[in-house]
């Protein structure tokens, strides 16, 4: 009989959990995420026959356990997300920067980061905004850009690489006009990217805490609704390596709530009216 009883932590147990997901993925949960931890962890307690949180911590640090590790990072990372989020980034990339990227490089190969991609819409949809500069502004014809797309939790990315959405995901911003042009209907309710915007993306598994050598340089960054869960020490060192990221001049769009903070030396603002994008010094 499988028990339904969600486990209990103890207060010392949530503290010992909350600073080892800190070490290994950089979230800095609050004070009154102690029951989002007990119900998020429940399954995997059980699937490992752990006895309580503190049993499964001494699991996942045994260097063998991977595995194990990687499933609590993917049920602890929030994936909240939608199609063309707050509207302006996708506006001011279409309307601005492509066709200025364009004219400053003619035939130039351009380069896009999404950083914490979650399941695939944030670069899906800058794909779609490429196809369809592509399609409406003779200026920017061989426009040729390269989206790398990462994310802390291999299981979403998995997702992410399939481009293929149910009814509730595809309804969270994408318009019919949208999903007739770019997605082909899987049946069951089912669509999926069209091949030719998804060759355009690379996904990638990347902690944000570690080393972006990897990944090259950039001419626009997005890294848009993740800082929120960092520690503000960890915020200033991510800005500052995603800026070391950016060419002279790059772009960096970050979340509606977002802000510099510590690394604003790094960047000018540069108002989309509505909305700002920061431009690496």
């Amino acid at each position: 009989m499988v028990n339904n009883t969600i486990a209990q932590l103890s207060i010392s147990e949530f503290h010992e959990f909350r600073e080892y997901l800190r070490q290994i993925a950089g979230i800095d949960l609050g004070d009154n995420k102690k029951y989002l931890v007990e119900t998020r962890l429940k399954k995997i307690l059980s699937e490992h026959k752990c006895s309580s949180t503190a049993q499964l911590v001494s699991l996942i640090k045994q260097p063998t356990n991977g595995k194990v590790r990687q499933q609590v990072i993917d049920v602890m990372t929030t994936n909240e997300t939608f199609w063309f989020r707050d509207v302006y980034p996708y506006d001011y990339l279409k309307h601005t920067l492509l066709p200025q990227l364009s004219q400053d490089q003619p035939g130039g190969r351009f380069r896009i980061w999404s950083a914490a991609c979650s399941s695939g819409q944030e670069p899906y949809s800058m794909s779609m905004i490429i196809e369809e500069c592509l399609k409406e502004n003779n200026s920017v014809r061989n426009l040729n850009v390269e989206i790398i797309a990462t994310d802390l939790s291999s299981e979403i990315l998995q997702q992410a690489k399939q481009g293929i959405y149910d009814r509730l995901s595809i309804n969270r911003g994408l318009s019919n006009d949208r999903l007739n042009s770019f997605f082909e209907p899987q049946g069951d309710e089912q669509w999926q990217m069209k091949r030719n915007l998804r060759q355009r993306i690379n996904f990638r598994p990347l902690n944000l805490q570690e080393s972006y050598a990897s990944l090259g340089r950039f001419d626009i960054v997005f890294c848009r609704n993740v800082l929120i869960y960092f520690s503000a020490e960890l915020k200033k060192d991510i800005l500052t390596r995603i800026h070391g990221t950016l060419k002279p001049g790059g772009y960096l769009f970050l979340g509606a709530s977002e802000t510099l903070a510590a690394a604003s030396d790094l960047f000018d603002m540069v108002h989309c009216n509505p909305g700002v994008v920061y431009k690496a010094k």
